[in-house]
């Protein structure tokens, strides 16, 4: 048999070498393979290996996944076939002569865009490379313009079909369904709370956004002409979004309605020729390995440490604090923002969910004021998604930061982009709140389809 160790001493050792591996910039799906294989080792005996096949292979045959490269697949064809300029294009003429107009109609484009592009990295480098030169162009303050593309971009993780809504419901065990339909108002809610924002600060300082020249404005009948142009994408998004929320189809059904319907919008735009699909079927194959893997690697990680008693060791730590039921619920958003601030969401997820719900459970619906589990466990699902989009603006590894460090002017130092985020962190931390005190932002809508 192997070493026994204390369940205290294993989460130090456990945690602080996973931390540490990743600072020193190794990749976090093998980081988590590969140190939940050396402790399965030194922690068992030869038969403890088979939890390594035993976690994986639930993962390979669930039918709720193959959802994954099919949304990749679709928002990577939608992207190769222009339509993300398009669309900005449309958007930024229709708003633009508002003050912090092109503010407003870069989130308006990424909010669309959300709902087709489930991957947050192409819809920052995107509106980086098309919305930052048109605005910094016509005057506009670069810290409103970044903040805008970055917050923007990470709605992508939170209005549905979002990649992260269909993991955690295979790692919590719920309804893809469900968590699509919870947070459409709470990605909607914080997409008000951006516009909003950049637009009331345009308007009590006209020199942040100024509304684009008189000149390159259009007439309302060209404003509509320009509408019809963008029907075919749009179009597209309600048919999936449409056959997911009616129960016409399962989410994985709709994604292959989705792919299908991408090719069909790609050749109404004359974009559809063997480059593009090639391409396409390369950016699905790299994110979704990337996904699978680092679910791998996770999930023998924290199957290990639950199997040593983690979960209890976890739940009594959190109970000996002495808070209440939302004492802990804030002090699991607390620590799923600090991890956000170093770790990948994919990674998160599957450190902390499969040991945060059981305690959710746990606690019942009752402690916060709900009637039935499904809500609870519904509930702390969207909360938990909204808290994600937060990691992707955190400094000091906020992916968002990086994407579009990437694309912005060399001129632009990093100190200032890490400070456009601030703002939009503030608001993000608003909505997470919102959500919390309100949980019938979240419950409302899936209770309607479902009943």
């Amino acid at each position: 048999m192997g070493l026994e160790i204390s369940i205290e001493l294993l989460t130090l050792i456990m945690f602080g070498s996973l931390v540490g591996l990743l600072m020193a910039g190794l990749p976090l799906a093998f980081v988590t393979g590969g140190l939940a294989c050396v402790f399965l080792f030194v922690l068992g005996d030869a038969r403890a290996l088979n939890i390594v096949p035993s976690r994986i292979f639930p993962l390979m045959t669930d039918y709720q996944l193959s959802a994954i490269p099919l949304f990749i697949f679709m928002a990577a064809m939608l992207e190769r076939a222009g339509i993300i300029n398009d669309m900005f294009d449309v958007i930024y003429k229709v708003l633009g002569g508002l003050r912090g107009g092109l503010a407003a109609a870069t989130i308006l484009a990424s909010t669309i865009l959300a709902a087709m592009v489930g991957v947050i990295g192409a819809a920052v480098v995107t509106m980086g490379i098309i919305a930052l030169p048109a605005m910094l162009r016509r005057g506009y303050d670069p810290k409103i313009a970044m903040g805008s593309i970055m917050a923007g971009g990470t709605l992508g993780i939170l209005i549905p079909p979002s990649i992260l809504a269909i993991i955690y419901a295979v790692v919590a065990e719920q309804s893809v369904g469900e968590l699509f339909i919870g947070a459409v108002f709470p990605g909607l809610l914080l997409s008000g709370l951006y516009i909003l924002y950049v637009v009331a600060r345009s308007y009590l300082n006209p020199d942040l956004g100024p509304p684009i020249p008189v000149a390159e404005r259009v007439s309302n009948p060209e404003k509509l002409r320009l509408v019809g142009k963008m029907s075919a994408p749009i179009a597209l998004i309600f048919v999936v979004l449409g056959v997911i929320f009616t129960g016409v189809a399962t989410p994985v059904e709709a994604a292959g309605i989705g792919t299908y319907g991408a090719f069909i919008v790609a050749a109404i735009h004359r974009k559809l020729d063997w480059p593009t699909i090639r391409e396409a079927c390369l950016t699905t194959l790299k994110a979704s390995a990337m996904v699978i893997w680092i679910m791998f690697g996770a999930t023998i990680f924290v199957g290990l440490y639950v199997l040593n008693g983690g979960q209890t060791f976890v739940q009594e730590a959190l109970a000996a604090t002495g808070f209440g039921p939302w004492g802990i619920l804030i002090i699991m958003q607390i620590v799923l923002i600090i991890l956000g601030m170093f770790l990948d969401w994919v990674g998160i997820l599957l450190l902390c969910v499969p040991i945060f719900v059981p305690i959710i459970k746990a606690l019942g619906p009752a402690a916060f004021g709900m009637s039935s589990p499904d809500d609870l466990v519904l509930w702390f699902g969207v909360l938990y998604l909204v808290n994600m989009q937060m990691s992707f603006l955190s400094p000091p590894f906020g992916y968002a930061l990086f994407y579009l460090r990437g694309v912005a002017p060399a001129s632009i130092p990093m100190s200032d982009i890490f400070l456009s985020a601030l703002p939009f962190l503030a608001l993000q931390l608003a909505g997470l709140v919102l959500c919390m005190l309100f949980p019938e932002i979240i419950i409302w809508l899936p209770r309607l389809v479902y009943g």
